[in-house]
């Protein structure tokens, strides 16, 4: 299977513009024999633009989604809709159930080649740090996974890359690639290098994490995004400018790494 990540650059408040550039960047991807293609974290809004969250907040069947269902129906291939900002009573009015009755959540949507929602996962640890996240959103509290292709996908948000407990839940449900929309600024370019690989390594599984470009008025994105596979190995990455990193991504290959090197077998509960 094929994996890309859209590293898009996004504009802070820019939805129309912002779903635009993810839309291309998608037709790109498959144009370039993409199976599955992951977006960062908010793209639409752009995670610093805290002041837009609410009035930009929307249902996971709302049209930033069913733009990005579109995409995935016209060109045949599974995208996370890397994560926006959930409006959850408009969600639930949709029929979908969620964590609250009512506030916001950040919430990531794997959409598969028919464009049909199959899960929807929602950041768990919000971040802190100067970051008004806390302040504005309601946790997730559902692990979910996804059957596609080969692989059962698991997604985690950026900030819960530094909890390591959440991907031993995922293992333990079958996870063979996890997927990581990010919104990671500078400085912390050596952990953003570090977490994902480890993730990758402790768990033996492919690890694709996928960042934003682009300047707010408090941090700028970092970039880098990487796909890295079950031994640690980068696959594919990018710099700080916009672009889509593929590798393909062989569940074979971890089940064969966990053969070989059994460390999940050796765990003590």
């Amino acid at each position: 299977m094929r994996l890309a990540l859209a590293q898009l650059r996004i504009e802070s408040g820019d939805v129309d513009g912002n779903v635009d550039r993810a839309r291309r960047a998608v037709a790109e991807a498959a144009a370039d024999g993409a199976d599955l293609v992951a977006l960062p974290e908010i793209f639409n809004v752009g995670y610093f633009a805290f002041e837009s969250y609410e009035r930009r907040a929307e249902s996971v069947a709302g049209p930033t989604v069913s733009a990005l269902a579109d995409s995935a129906r016209e060109h045949d291939v599974g995208v996370l809709a890397g994560s926006i900002v959930e409006d959850m009573a408009t969600s639930r009015a949709d029929g979908v159930e969620t964590p609250a009755a009512e506030g916001l959540a950040n919430a990531a949507v794997f959409l598969d080649r028919t464009g049909a929602r199959r899960a929807v996962y929602r950041k768990h640890h919000l971040f802190g740090y100067g970051s008004a996240e806390q302040e504005l959103l309601t946790p997730g509290e559902t692990v979910p996974t996804v059957e596609f292709g080969d692989h059962t996908v698991g997604v985690t948000t950026c900030y819960d890359l530094r909890f390591p407990s959440l991907y031993r839940d995922l293992v333990d449900a079958g996870a063979t690639l996890v997927l990581v929309p990010s919104a990671w600024p500078y400085p912390r370019v050596e952990h953003w290098r570090l977490f994902p690989r480890t993730r990758a390594v402790e768990n033996l599984l492919y690890v694709g994490a996928v960042n934003g470009v682009g300047s707010f008025e408090d941090a700028d994105l970092l970039g880098r995004s990487a796909i890295y596979d079950p031994w640690g190995t980068t696959r594919s990455s990018a710099g700080d400018e916009a672009a889509v990193v593929t590798a393909d991504v062989d569940a074979d290959r971890v089940r064969d790494v966990r053969s070989e090197f059994p460390a999940l077998d050796d765990r003590r509960r």
